[in-house]
């Protein structure tokens, strides 16, 4: 009995990619309208087909192969996106970084500290949101709350922050160890 052949020879796929590559590119950026999400998904069939070509039975079909595994790699991510959307929050007009407000440049420590003494329920979509990265969706079902409850906290957390940065004690500093407001989400 002889070894399942695992990957497609790599003859053939240079072969194919020299014969496709560019329908394939001009197919997708057709679907994104960008050349670099264009040449990302294009890159990726033809990796598909390096690791998954050799399971295409017929050769007379590679071509329809090639389209529709971009295709629905397309597809796969425009899905991905609608159920895990990016959210950017709207901030408020910022001054130009010449005419900078002092209130806008505080000290790290302090901005840590007060995110430690700010309540759970307001830390948590914080810390979440800008330190992790999750998105809205995720955040919510971390916390086991609707994600109108989490776009509620982020922004009482985040005011409540601000106003506990500018109380008097905490004050500003202007040294090596100052941070950036707009780190923490600044609105």
């Amino acid at each position: 009995m002889t070894a399942k052949k695992e990957t497609m020879d790599a003859e053939e796929t240079s072969r194919l990619a020299a014969e496709y590559y560019d329908p394939l590119y001009r197919f997708a950026y057709g679907l994104t309208g960008n050349a670099e999400d264009a040449a990302d998904y294009t890159q990726q069939t033809f990796f598909l087909l390096q690791t998954k070509g050799h399971q295409v039975r017929d050769a007379r079909k590679m071509k329809s192969w090639l389209f529709a595994t971009l295709y629905n790699q397309f597809v796969d991510r425009f899905r991905k996106k609608k159920r895990f959307p990016h959210y950017e929050l709207k901030d408020e007009i910022r001054p130009d970084s010449a005419t900078e407000h002092p209130r806008d440049k505080i000290d790290a420590k302090a901005a840590v500290a007060a995110l430690e003494e700010l309540d759970e329920r307001y830390r948590a979509p914080l810390v979440l949101f800008y330190l992790e990265h999750h998105s809205y969706q995720e955040i919510a079902e971390v916390l086991d709350v609707p994600m109108g409850t989490v776009m509620s906290r982020l922004r009482r957390g985040k005011d409540r922050l601000r106003e506990m940065m500018e109380e008097p004690e905490r004050g500003t500093r202007n040294d090596s160890a100052q941070g950036d407001l707009r780190a923490v989400g600044s609105c």
